[in-house]
């Protein structure tokens, strides 16, 4: 039941992937979400990617990792940061050749499904969610959610009306009482949970197996072209994460964040309070890149598949992931 929307962002841009992607020599575009406070913003604001890496970078907001999938399939964008796991499989089973470089944050709090207050449906009567209408982003990590979150309280996928929806929009829609069901993340979450109540928290999630994490991702050929170039960018990344983990200069780091994030400084410090950034050194492990994320992924496919969201999934998405970058910026 949700093909449709898939095929339409994610197949036909992956029959366009590689051919004509641009050189990096010059000039690269970078995608990146708005209301999505991250340290890496830092960095952006202050101008750092650019004067370390020799290189003029056009930064674009997208609503979707589907939509930054489709962009990097049309050779628009080289980079991605904080590509949602589940956005980064469809693309990857339809075809599409994408590499995933790093884990660019992990969020089980801040990535959920909300149900409207005057239901009065949480863990203990989910049941009754048959038959609701749900705004949910499709190919997302949110979907992913919503999708095990149904299959956990045997909630019947075809009895539901589903409608695609960015975050943004379905917040709107879910505050004019037009949804009974919302999932998204970031400040639209925040903004959901105005009018509702999760069905589980991210501690609840985690305990299913239900992790939520994002990528940086590029297409495989920027990759090859341009690795020492892909090597700064997460170099800095890494740099910015580090200090922010540090705690020493969050204050001042975060009134640049929100300002870049499009958000107000309150917001922008309740959502980066529920995100954790692994150091390159605990990517590298066998929990990340070292095994734990292909493991991950295929699961990932193998629940899209069981939902009839995907035709199929990979064998193995060891070839999806590429450590080789980081461990460069590492070294």
């Amino acid at each position: 039941m949700f093909k449709k929307y898939l095929l339409s962002t994610v197949c036909a841009a992956a029959a366009a992937v590689s051919a004509s992607q641009a050189s990096a020599a010059d000039e690269i575009t970078v995608a990146y979400f708005l209301e999505w406070p991250m340290p890496f913003q830092y960095a952006k604001a202050n101008g750092t990617y650019e004067e370390e890496m020799g290189v003029k970078i056009n930064w674009v907001s997208f609503d979707t990792g589907t939509a930054m999938s489709a962009a990097m399939a049309s050779g628009d964008v080289q980079i991605a940061v904080s590509q949602g796991v589940p956005p980064f499989v469809v693309a990857t089973s339809a075809g599409q050749d994408l590499q995933a470089v790093d884990v660019a944050v992990s969020y089980s709090e801040n990535d959920n499904c909300v149900v409207a207050e005057a239901l009065e449906i949480d863990k203990t009567n989910a049941g009754e969610l048959n038959g609701k209408k749900v705004g949910v982003p499709i190919g997302t990590a949110a979907h992913y959610g919503f999708l095990s979150q149904m299959e956990h309280f045997g909630v019947d996928l075809s009895s539901l009306e589903i409608v695609d929806m960015a975050p943004a929009d379905g917040a709107a829609a879910f505050a004019q009482g037009n949804l009974d069901m919302v999932c998204g993340w970031g400040g639209a979450l925040r903004r959901m949970t105005e009018h509702g109540n999760v069905l589980l928290t991210g501690a609840e999630k985690e305990e299913l197996g239900i992790l939520v994490f994002d990528v940086t991702s590029a297409p495989s050929s920027f990759v090859e072209e341009e690795p020492e170039l892909l090597a700064k960018f997460l170099e800095i990344t890494a740099a910015a994460n580090a200090e922010w983990n540090a705690g020493d200069n969050q204050d001042a780091m975060l009134e640049v964040i929100a300002k870049d994030a499009g958000m107000d400084l309150a917001d922008a410090k309740a959502t980066i309070a529920t995100f954790s950034f692994p150091s390159a050194e605990e990517q590298l492990s066998e929990k990340w890149l070292g095994g734990g994320a292909q493991d991950f992924m295929k699961g990932v496919a193998n629940v899209f598949v069981s939902a009839g969201s995907i035709d199929s999934a990979l064998d193995t998405y060891e070839s999806a992931v590429n450590a080789a970058p980081l461990a460069a910026a590492s070294n």
